[in-house]
Parts: C-alpha cells; structure tokens; sequence
C-alpha cells in the first residue's frame, strides 16, 4: 500500500526540529576543521578541561577557536542572527545566556593566558577564513 501510514510524512514538531541541532560537528565546524588539516595544523576537540569547551584547541600554543552559529550566539550586525518573532518570552532569555556564557568562558581562558578566536557560522563561508586561521595561529 502506497499510502500507509508509514510512508506518509508529517511534519516535525518544534522539539523534534530543535532536537535534530547538533552542538558538536556541525558543518561550519567541520569547515574549519578540515581546512586546519589540510593547513598542517593539528588540533584537539572539545577539550572540556577548558572553560567554554572550545571545539578546536592548540595545547601547544594555548590558542582556542570557538566555531559559532550566527543564530545561536548572535552575531551582531548578522542577517542570520535574526531574533525570532514568536515565543519571545523563551527566546530573548536564552540567547542572551549563550552570549553571556561565551564572553564568560573566553575572560576565564584570557585570565589563563590562552588567546581565543570566534569564527563564525558565516565566515566559514568567506574566501578569507584561511588567512584569518593562519594570522592567529601564527601571531605571538
């Protein structure tokens, strides 16, 4: 039967789309990770004896980069950061968390005498996010 009801699709609930996010390899991350590579940079993952839980750390050079989502940390002056319109009660309060909680963790990794790069979501789409990569990593 064509029209069973398993092949018959429904669309996703608010908490199955939210529950699909993934927090830890994510494409603009995978981005970043991979041209790290093919840089010659070798790297640690989502070390969590770092404050903030950096996705790319450099034991060696006490750097971090922090891969974020435009959205999810707010970018400011980003067209991806767009607050959303509905349930803004739930919203509001939890994006500012995340920005809150990410210039927290990067004062405590500053204090540690660690330097720290945001990339964000859309700059992994830039032409010049080699350079940036390679001017931090390389800079004393």
């Amino acid at each position: 039967m064509k029209n069973s009801p398993k092949s018959i699709r429904r669309p996703l609930t608010r908490s199955e789309t939210m529950r699909r996010i993934k927090s830890v390899d994510t494409a603009p991350e995978l981005r970043v990770r991979k041209m790290l590579w093919q840089l010659g940079y070798r790297y640690r993952l989502h070390d969590k004896r770092l404050p903030g839980k950096p996705d790319v750390v450099f034991w060696g050079r006490k750097k971090v980069i922090f891969v974020h989502g435009c959205f999810w940390h707010q970018h400011n002056g980003c067209a991806d950061s767009k607050l959303p319109k509905s349930n803004t009660e739930y919203w509001y309060p939890k994006l500012r968390r995340n920005v809150e909680r990410d210039a927290g963790a990067i004062q405590l990794l500053e204090a540690m005498g660690w330097s720290a790069l945001i990339v964000w979501e859309c700059q992994t789409r830039a032409s010049d996010l080699q350079a940036a990569l390679t001017g931090f990593l390389e800079s004393l």
